[in-house]
């Protein structure tokens, strides 16, 4: 008697639905990537086709988008959501994620930041920190500033593309093994 199981694999976004699919097809038919699989929220964009992960027993998975419920209990619960990249950054905005962040590895005494940007001590001001980011990252950009005198080109620190460095490490674990809940 052959039976087949088909399981539909769901979660919110960015938890890894998709990686976890591949993983069972490598492990057990030794096949490779059946379904895209990205560190953003949003690859998987439609319920796909079966895709077979096991012999025997004869097994099916179905990926699926990430879901969230419509409407989120509180701030705090969307911006840990958006820290671990289940809610696209620009929506919230990295500025606002990088303070955040910032507040809660302070609160927990993570303190590996201090050291991976050389400041002297941990501080409380988001500025501050992305200063030293930008600088250690070299986030950098040529600005051109009109004076009286006429254009004088300055670089300037991109505070942007130091929040993103900033959120980047913490997701890769280069600021340490933090727990949000």
């Amino acid at each position: 008697q052959s039976s087949e199981h088909n399981i539909l694999v769901i979660g919110v976004p960015n938890v890894g639905k998709s990686s976890l699919i591949n993983s069972l097809r490598r492990l057990h038919l030794k096949k490779g990537k059946a379904t895209a699989v990205g560190g953003e929220p949003g690859i998987t964009k439609a319920v796909l086709s079966r895709i077979q992960v096991c012999e025997k027993p004869l097994m099916y998975l179905v990926d699926t988008p990430g879901v969230l419920p419509p409407k989120l209990g509180d701030v705090e619960t969307g911006m840990k959501l958006a820290l671990c990249g289940a809610i696209r950054d620009h929506l919230v905005g990295e500025d606002v994620m990088a303070d955040y962040l910032l507040y809660t590895l302070n609160k927990q005494q993570q303190f590996r930041y201090v050291q991976r940007y050389r400041l002297g001590q941990a501080c409380d001001h988001i500025e501050a920190l992305l200063k030293h980011v930008a600088l250690a990252q070299g986030r950098t950009q040529k600005v051109k500033v009109l004076t009286g005198t006429g254009n004088v080109n300055m670089m300037m620190l991109n505070y942007p593309a130091a929040a993103y460095e900033f959120l980047r490490d913490f997701r890769a674990g280069r600021l340490g093994r933090v727990t949000l809940d």
